[in-house]
Order: structure tokens, then C-alpha cells, then sequence
């Protein structure tokens, strides 16, 4: 029995669906193993071959991913790598492209580092709305850290130069070794408890990933997170990042910075209130000047507003009016005199009383003629309604109704004319002059 066309493969098609399967079905994996077989071409890839004492596999690492490798790489190195597992299709060499590449012994650290970032991370220790804000002047400092090495030193000298107003509160710990996580979150707990402080610094100095692990402890997450004092973290130097960095309130890349951040400047403070000072020096002599001048201002205007000098402006003024209004009052009067001597002559020239009685006997002609000519337009007017109103009469539809003539219509208001226009049946109305009749069709018979 020959297969069918579709169930033949070629070897394209195979190599090409056995490297989707490799793709969808692992997904990016941790390797351990040796590297043997390191060729570096002219295009900047990695291909090498990673063994164990039993297996081995063919991997390639492309450009972009390689130049983050932090450390020289060479035949024979152990080492920690992340990839995702894929086929090589054009020779069909099952193989691992490499995303990630560390030393067997730091990668291991680094490892449990990204393991333990990212459960933190999902269970919301991260989150920036749980970040505490900084006091703007703390009281008193909390500096949790060991009590002979460098980074408290800094921290202290930093502190007295910024703000010596500030006390500060060493809880001492250990920075490094098997003890230190468990002290360190001791004392987070301990200023917490005592709330001495106002803020707490976590400071430590430069080192290795195995050096600073104390701060990339389970425990030492927790302490900060529960913690209600603002907590800014400041360990190792700027390129080192611990669990505590993202946990913090607030992270500074080193402890001198981390005791900086927490404080004001006292030389700033002390030129902001110094220049504050001189303005209020500048506000307060330019209206004290206001005022003086201001005080000016109303003595002048009170010596000339004194009662005296008002009272004697006052009756130089009366005076002044007085005789004023003699001198009126007498050019008045004779202006007035003269006004009436020749009205008087006017008046007796134009006496109005034969003029009055020929305009009565013309107001009574007119009013005559007037009441005359309404009356004969009031007759024509109700001689032409009465006309009118027979002629209205006439052409009424209820003057057709009162001869015994009805109106018919159909339930839903319609006029009906002809008896196509209902059934055997149907409800009608007929109106007639006086009202409205309900009727029932029975029977309609057509008349040619």
C-alpha cells in the first residue's frame, strides 16, 4: 500500500516541524556543563560544545546575547547557561541557542538571587504604591551596619558634615557571613520596637556576590518590608544591586550616598534661611520707608484740613455768595418786570374771547354732522349683516339637516358618499341637526 502525497515528508519539512516541537514544548532551560569545542567567527557568534562525563550538546550563543558576558570565556570553563532548545535545519543538528551565560560558582549565587527576586517580586514586596517617604528633617538617624568597618565611618562623616543636628543611633550587626542575615533583621526589628529613630540607613561597603548575600536574604527582605520606618538601602558600590535595594524605601548606590539622600544640607539650609532673612530684612524696610512716607503723606493733609483754616475758607465763601446772590436776585427782578409789561401788552392785543365763540359754533356744527353721518353708517352696516347672514344661512350643511337630510360616517370619523364605502355590518353614524344617531348597515343596494 503506497502512502499518500500528504503523509510523505520531506526532509525540510521534518527538520522544520521537529524544531517547532523542540521550541513549544521546553521553552528556556538552565544547563550546566563544560565548554569544549569554543569557536568565535569573524561575525561575532559563539558556537561551542557544552559535556558532561556522559553527553554532550551543540550550542551557539549570537552576538547580541554574548557581549553581556561579564568574564573571559575559554575552553574548559564550567559553566551555567539559559536557552531555549532548537534544531538546525539546514544540517539537522539538534542543539541550544544560549540567552545567558555565568560561571558555574557566582551563577549559582546568581541563580537563587533572580529566583528569590521574582517570588518577592509576585508576592508584592516591590510594589512603589508601599514606599514610605523620607522625613525632610529627621531628628535622629538609625545606621544599621557593622560597627568597625569603612561604611560607617562614611556614613558618620557625611552625617556631621550635612546635618550635625541630627542624632544618630549605630545598631550595630555583622555584614557578611552565615550570622549576618539573621542579626541584620534583628535590628530592623530592634529600632523599630525602640523608635529612636526616624529613618534607618542599611549601609554596607563594597564586595563580592558572596560578600554582600547577607542582603539578598528571605529574612532580611521581610525585616524591611514589615518594617514602619522609612529604610533607605545603600550597599556595596553603584554597580552592586541586592534584595534589600528593591525592598527599601529608598535605594543609593552607596552608603555615603544613602546618608546624603536621607538629610538636608545643612549649607543649604542655612543660605535658603539666610536668603529668606535678607528678603524679609528687604520686605520689611521698604514698608517701614511706606510707612514713614505714608505718615508724611497725612500730616500734610491734616494741617490743611485743620478746623480754623476750614472754618475761615468757609466764611470767605459764604460772603463771596452773598453778595453774589444779592446781585442775582435784583437783575432777576428786572428782567421779570420787563417780561411782564410785555406780556401785558401781547395779552391785550390777542384776546382770545371772539376767537373762543366762533370755534364753539363750529365745534357744535361738526359735532352734529358727525352724529349724523354714524348713524346712517350704522344702518348701512347692519341693512348689509342681515344680507349676509340669509346668504350664510343658506349654503349651510345644518340648513340641510334641518330639512331632514343627515350626514353619515364611518366609525373612524371618515364622510361616507357611496356604499362601496361600507359592509353589511358595519357601525355608522348619521348626524343630523340636532345630534348624532348610531346606526347598524344591513343591507345596501346600489341605484343606477
Amino acid at each position: 500500500m503506497q502512502p499518500s502525497p500528504d503523509d510523505v515528508f520531506t526532509v525540510t519539512r521534518l527538520n522544520r516541524e521537529v524544531r517547532l516541537l523542540l521550541e513549544q514544548n521546553f521553552g528556556f532551560i538552565w544547563l550546566e556543563g563544560e565548554i569544549s569545542n569554543l569557536s568565535r567567527p569573524a561575525s561575532g557568534h559563539w558556537y561551542l560544545t557544552l559535556k558532561d562525563q556522559n553527553a554532550q550538546i551543540r550550542c551557539a550563543m549570537f552576538r547580541s546575547r554574548n557581549s553581556r558576558v561579564k568574564f573571559d570565556v575559554a575552553h574548559g570553563d564550567q559553566v551555567l547557561v539559559r536557552g531555549s532548545l532548537g534544531l538546525y535545519e539546514a544540517r539537522g543538528d539538534f542543539q541550544l541557542i544560549i540567552d545567558r551565560m555565568e560561571p558555574v560558582g557566582e551563577g549559582a549565587l546568581q541563580r537563587r538571587f533572580e529566583q528569590l527576586r521574582e517570588k518577592l517580586q509576585a508576592a508584592g514586596l516591590f510594589d512603589e504604591a508601599l514606599k514610605k517617604p523620607l522625613p525632610s528633617h529627621p531628628r535622629c538617624i538609625g545606621v544599621i551596619t557593622s560597627a568597625t568597618g569603612a561604611a560607617v565611618r562614611d556614613v558618620l562623616h557625611v552625617l556631621a558634615r550635612r546635618y550635625p543636628a541630627a542624632d544618630v543611633v549605630l545598631y550595630p550587626t555583622a555584614v557578611q557571613g552565615e550570622a549576618a542575615a539573621a542579626q541584620i533583621a534583628h535590628m530592623l526589628d530592634l529600632a523599630n520596637e525602640r523608635r529612636d529613630a526616624d529613618v534607618l540607613l542599611l549601609v554596607r561597603g563594597g564586595g563580592s556576590l558572596e560578600d554582600l548575600w547577607s542582603f539578598n536574604e528571605e529574612i532580611v527582605a521581610q525585616a524591611i518590608h514589615r518594617s514602619a520606618l522609612p529604610v533607605v538601602s545603600g550597599v556595596g558600590h553603584e554597580t552592586d544591586t541586592t534584595i534589600a535595594d528593591f525592598v527599601a524605601d529608598q535605594r543609593a548606590p552607596t552608603p555615603s550616598a544613602a546618608a546624603e539622600l536621607a538629610t538636608p544640607d545643612i549649607r543649604e539650609e542655612r543660605a535658603l534661611v539666610e536668603s529668606w532673612q535678607q528678603a524679609l530684612c528687604d520686605v520689611m524696610e521698604g514698608h517701614l520707608q511706606q510707612q514713614l512716607r505714608e505718615v508724611g503723606r497725612l500730616g500734610e493733609r491734616l494741617a490743611a484740613q485743620h478746623p480754623q483754616r476750614k472754618l475761615a475758607q468757609r466764611m470767605q465763601r459764604v460772603d463771596e455768595l452773598t453778595e453774589r446772590l444779592g446781585h442775582a436776585q435784583a437783575r432777576q427782578a428786572r428782567q421779570q418786570q420787563q417780561a411782564l409789561g410785555a406780556l401785558q401788552q401781547r395779552l391785550k392785543a390777542a384776546s382770545p374771547a371772539g376767537g373762543i365763540r366762533t370755534a364753539e359754533h363750529q365745534l357744535n356744527a361738526l359735532r352734529e354732522a358727525l352724529l349724523r353721518a354714524r348713524a346712517r353708517k350704522q344702518e348701512q352696516a347692519a341693512h348689509q349683516l342681515t344680507i349676509m347672514m340669509r346668504s350664510l344661512h343658506n349654503v349651510s350643511p345644518l340648513a340641510t339637516l334641518e330639512r331632514g337630510y343627515a350626514v353619515l360616517q364611518s366609525d373612524k370619523g371618515a364622510t361616507i358618499s357611496t356604499i362601496g364605502e361600507v359592509s353589511d355590518g358595519d357601525t355608522i353614524e348619521a348626524r343630523v341637526s340636532d345630534g348624532r344617531i348610531a346606526c347598524t348597515v344591513v343591507k345596501t343596494t346600489a341605484e343606477k
